[in-house]
């Protein structure tokens, strides 16, 4: 399966690519078409709303003609659309662009990970964290290249065409290897994704609650609250990255070791734990530690959560990834409004151990991720 698991690898690395890409020159785009930060925005969440309704629609299609026969399309396309919202010239062309590109992210996230759990089965050992992980260090390198642009004064048109066509590439390479089961004959038949799908999704929502917590508040937290420098209190963030890339880079191991839920509930428990040394402890450095360990801790548990989500019943496994990754993505859209809501009537402190709760909700609910009586073992 080796070159099977190296299409789902290029497919994550290139779907992180164009948002890292994306995101390192939204300051130029905004400066370019004059945008306040509430009209940038509403620009801002017409991404948001094409994913979602991507993740909603493309589980049947998955689930009917076979994860890689809506991947590869997805993947392809993902490249093409990265490019029209540096062409923008107003806010209105800017949401649509920025709207369809949202919609192909939501189809090829979800498409990838079922053929992710296809490969997966196809395995016999637990492969789902190093692909998460990829996706991460694609993200990374897109907002680098983006930045290397940027340093050099070229436009974001000229940065999206060229990443575009090595997101293009990528998807051709991955096109020849990837993984091409054929279609559960029950696939095409009614039905529904199997019972417990909505609760996995739940607890993809607490976990990226979480996450979108870390990355609008932390350093906002260490610098007025802990008093620490602005370039000190990046570090909270940029510690939070690092060790969930690292933690997911271990994920299959650690799984293939404790099994899902035992490792599911360290995780929990460990991302509930760190976030409340970044609150109690007082200090800065206390702060970077903290957010370091909750990192590390929510590093596992989506991968294992949409992993238990595809294996419960292979003809539906489209189905109930894009139910549970709708949901979960949900919690990383509200995840910031509500901690800043909640901080405005009880400070950023309190706010922010609400992810704190929600991961120790996660440590104890874990054993929804236990395998059913004949589904196959992750």
């Amino acid at each position: 399966m080796r070159r099977e698991r190296t299409a789902v690898h290029l497919l994550f690395f290139l779907c992180g690519a164009a948002i890292g890409t994306w995101t390192a020159r939204i300051p130029a785009i905004k400066h370019d078409l004059g945008l306040s930060d509430g009209r940038l925005s509403l620009a801002l969440l017409a991404i948001a709303a094409g994913a979602v309704a991507g993740m909603t629609v493309v589980g049947r299609l998955v689930d009917r003609y076979g994860s890689a026969r809506v991947m590869i399309p997805a993947a392809l396309a993902q490249g093409v659309v990265l490019v029209p919202p540096a062409c923008a010239r107003n806010l209105g062309v800017l949401a649509g662009t920025l709207l369809v590109f949202g919609l192909v992210h939501g189809v090829l996230d979800v498409s990838m990970n079922a053929n992710a759990v296809q490969v997966e089965r196809a395995s016999g050992r637990p492969v789902m964290s190093s692909f998460h992980a990829v996706f991460s260090i694609g993200g990374f390198a897109g907002a680098a290249a983006g930045g290397v642009f940027a340093h050099l004064s070229l436009t974001p048109a000229t940065t999206f065409v060229s990443v575009g066509v090595v997101i293009v590439l990528l998807a051709v390479w991955a096109a020849r290897w990837a993984l091409r089961p054929a279609p559960s004959a029950r696939a095409g038949a009614g039905g529904r994704p199997p019972k417990g799908i909505v609760f996995l999704g739940v607890l993809a929502f607490c976990c990226l609650v979480g996450e979108g917590a870390a990355a609008d508040w932390s350093s906002v937290y260490l610098h007025e609250d802990l008093g620490a420098s602005a370039g000190f209190a990046a570090a909270g963030y940029a510690a939070f990255s690092a060790t969930m890339t690292a933690g997911r880079l271990a994920g299959d191991r650690l799984a293939a070791r404790l099994g899902a839920v035992a490792l599911v509930r360290g995780c929990g428990l460990l991302a509930a734990s760190g976030l409340g040394v970044a609150l109690l402890g007082g200090h800065p450095v206390a702060g970077v530690i903290g957010f370091a360990c909750f990192g590390a801790g929510l590093s596992c548990i989506v991968p294992q959560v949409f992993s238990a989500a595809g294996h419960r019943d292979p003809a539906y496994a489209g189905r109930a990834l894009a139910r549970t990754a709708a949901i979960g993505y949900l919690g990383f859209l509200s995840g910031p409004v509500l901690i800043g809501a909640a901080a405005e009537l009880g400070g950023l402190p309190r706010a922010l151990a609400i992810p704190a709760l929600l991961a120790a909700f996660v440590a104890l609910a874990a054993t929804a991720l236990r395998a059913r009586a004949g589904e196959p073992a992750a």
